[in-house]
C-alpha cells in the first residue's frame, strides 16, 4: 500500500486530496495544525492524523521523528496562505515575512525533513501546491506578497529537483486553479474536488522526465 503525506489536509484542496487518495486505497497521513478540530478529515477511512505547524521547525522535526524509517511515496506540500494582494503602497512587511515563512520556508523545511522517507519509497515523488501567480511570464502586476512567495517556492523546488534527480526524486509544482476555498473565495470557478482530482491524476502519471516541471491542475504545463 503506497503512502501519501498531505499538509494542510483538514480543509479545502488538502481535504479533497486526502479523500481522493484514501478512496484509491492509499495510506494517507493527513497533517494539520489542530487534528482534534479536523473532524471532516478524521472520519475518512484510511487517514492517519498528524499534528503539524508548517511555521514551526520543532513541529516539523517532531513529525520527521514520528515517521522515521517509514517510506512516503508522495509528499504533497499543500498548506499555504494568501498573505496579501495589494499594490506597492499597501504592502505590510510583517505579513510578507509571515507569508514567506508559510509558503516558502515551511514546505522546504518539510521536504528536507522528509527527504529520506520519500527517497526510500517506490515512487519518490514530491508535489508542491504553488500558483500561476508565481509565474514571471504570467504576472499581471500587484499582489506582491503572494506572487513573490510562490515565485520563490517555484525556484526552491526547481533547485531541489536538480539536486536530488540523481537519487530518483521527481519534484513538481502545481497551480491548483482558482479554487472555491477560504483563500479563493466563494465565487471561484473551480471546486476543491475538481482541483484535487486533477492534481492526483497528474501525480499518478508522473515519470522522472517530469522532474522540475510546473503544471496546471489539469496537467497543462505552465510557463515560468
Amino acid at each position: 500500500m503506497p503512502t501519501v503525506l498531505i499538509t494542510g489536509a483538514n480543509r479545502g484542496i488538502g481535504l479533497e486530496l486526502a479523500r481522493a487518495y484514501a478512496a484509491d486505497g492509499w495510506s494517507v497521513i493527513g497533517a494539520c495544525r489542530n487534528p482534534d478540530g479536523a473532524t471532516d478529515l478524521a472520519v475518512i477511512e484510511g487517514v492517519e492524523l498528524c499534528p503539524l505547524d508548517v511555521n514551526d521547525a520543532a513541529s516539523i522535526a517532531a513529525m520527521a521523528e514520528r515517521y522515521k524509517g517509514r517510506p512516503v511515496d508522495v509528499l504533497l506540500n499543500n498548506a499555504g496562505i494568501i498573505g496579501g494582494r495589494g499594490m506597492l503602497a499597501e504592502i505590510d512587511y510583517a505579513a510578507w515575512a509571515d507569508t514567506m515563512e508559510t509558503n516558502l520556508f515551511g514546505p522546504i523545511r518539510i521536504a528536507e525533513a522528509m527527504k529520506d522517507n520519500v527517497l526510500s519509497s517506490d515512487r519518490k515523488q514530491m508535489a508542491f501546491i504553488s500558483s500561476k501567480m508565481g509565474s514571471l511570464a504570467e504576472c499581471t502586476g500587484g499582489s506582491y506578497i503572494y506572487r513573490s512567495s510562490k515565485a520563490a517556492l517555484n525556484m526552491a523546488v526547481k533547485c531541489l529537483s536538480l539536486e536530488f534527480a540523481g537519487n530518483g526524486l521527481t519534484a513538481v509544482m502545481f497551480h491548483p486553479g482558482h479554487v472555491r476555498t477560504d483563500m479563493g473565495g466563494a465565487a471561484a470557478p473551480v471546486l476543491p474536488v475538481e482541483s484535487a482530482t486533477g492534481i492526483k491524476s497528474v501525480i499518478d502519471g508522473l515519470s522522472p522526465s517530469d522532474n522540475g516541471r510546473f503544471f496546471n491542475y489539469d496537467g497543462t504545463e505552465l510557463p515560468w
